[in-house]
């Protein structure tokens, strides 16, 4: 059997959302319907992501959250920003022989920026 990943997000402004997520990640807008927004990657490989505008703010930590890995995270993280993310933490987390650095989008949702395995870092 074989399964499909859809990765979905609450938002609180789901064309601000799509604008967000589809330039940090390369995604094409994919649909829309009534409080939803998707997004697919033009090459078919990464799973879709389906971002849905909720009334309720975002309480406490996420429980699920997006890593994206790539070669140089600090250039990540500073193209990131200037699309209206924010870094949470001055100095990149460092552990298991890799690093990161942890950010939240424009709606407060965490998601980590992470060395690309096999990258100079």
């Amino acid at each position: 059997m074989a399964v499909h990943l859809e990765v979905v997000v609450d938002v609180a402004d789901a064309d601000r959302a799509l604008a967000f997520w589809s330039a940090a990640l390369g995604y094409r807008p994919y649909g829309n319907f009534a409080q939803y927004r998707s997004l697919v990657d033009p090459d078919g490989v990464g799973p879709k992501l389906v971002l849905q505008e909720v009334a309720d703010a975002k309480d406490g930590k996420n429980r699920v959250h997006l890593d994206l890995h790539v070669a140089d995270v600090e250039a990540e993280v500073a193209r990131l920003e200037g699309l209206g993310a924010t870094r949470l933490d001055d100095a990149p987390i460092a552990e298991a022989g890799t690093h990161w650095v942890r950010m939240s989008d424009p709606d407060g949702n965490e998601f980590c920026v992470c060395q690309l395995q096999g990258a100079a870092g």
